[in-house]
């Protein structure tokens, strides 16, 4: 017998109208929260940026391929990572490749980032059927420049890190031994969303935020957080790969 509170029919409906007004305040919340994130001034990047893609060389201007917005994607995967991508970001990236074509017709250029070296991206990309561009910023300094990793120094610096690593939890360490990286390495890459807007020439930086739980949340929660059971702590896999029936 199910360990969940039964009611009858008027007693859910009378929890549900209850949840629905939190609900209606959650929607009122992001809708506010989007009109101050579009309010963000706007950056330009003085700087040029190369970087290796799977047709060569290309500046961030090119990235944008032909439209006004640029949305990335910054996967852990850092150039230590002997295995591959970090599991919870590979599962982000599963749901961003179904929505590539909706976003390109919106006028919005999707890609993901990493500072692994192209021919690893490349091969990756290919492993999980990804559509999306998946741009290499090997060698360069830009995603040290925007927040998206750490120099040794700076992650040196940071007493949660230190924490991290010197009394790592369990989920941590197998995190550690899936992407084959030390966690003094692999925590320096930062899993983080970064856009870019383009006007007459000129490239601008609009948005960056850190992904919420990048390693302990590797589904699409906001169809989990509608079942009735939550997720089980330890996944049976993580990338869509290791599904047995896969």
């Amino acid at each position: 017998m199910t360990q969940h509170a039964v009611g009858t029919r008027e007693e859910w409906q009378a929890a549900r109208d209850e949840l629905a007004k939190l609900e209606a305040e959650h929607s009122e919340l992001g809708r506010k929260a989007a009109e101050k994130r579009r309010e963000l001034p706007w950056v330009p990047v003085d700087k040029e940026y190369e970087f290796d893609t799977e047709d060569g060389r290309k500046t961030l201007a090119e990235l944008f391929d032909g439209r006004s917005q640029l949305l990335a994607y910054n996967i852990m995967y850092g150039p230590d990572y002997e295995v591959g991508a970090c599991p919870g970001c590979t599962n982000l990236g599963d749901e961003l490749d179904g929505t590539r074509v909706h976003l390109n017709h919106r006028d919005v250029t999707l890609i993901c980032f990493s500072r692994a070296p192209i021919d690893r991206l490349t091969a990756y990309k290919e492993r999980m059927g990804w559509t999306f561009p998946y741009v290499s910023t090997h060698g360069t300094d830009f995603p040290f420049d925007f927040g998206l990793a750490l120099t040794p120094e700076q992650a040196g610096q940071i007493p949660e890190i230190n924490d991290m690593v010197a009394n790592p939890p369990g989920w941590l360490q197998d995190w550690s031994d899936q992407v084959g990286a030390k966690l003094e390495d692999g925590l320096r890459e930062n899993p983080s969303f970064i856009v870019f807007a383009r006007e007459d020439g000129t490239v601008y930086h609009t948005y960056t935020v850190a992904a919420p739980d990048p390693f302990v949340a590797p589904y699409n929660s906001f169809l989990l957080d509608r079942t009735p059971k939550p997720p089980p702590e330890e996944p049976r896999a993580w990338r869509k790969d290791e599904y047995p029936d896969a």
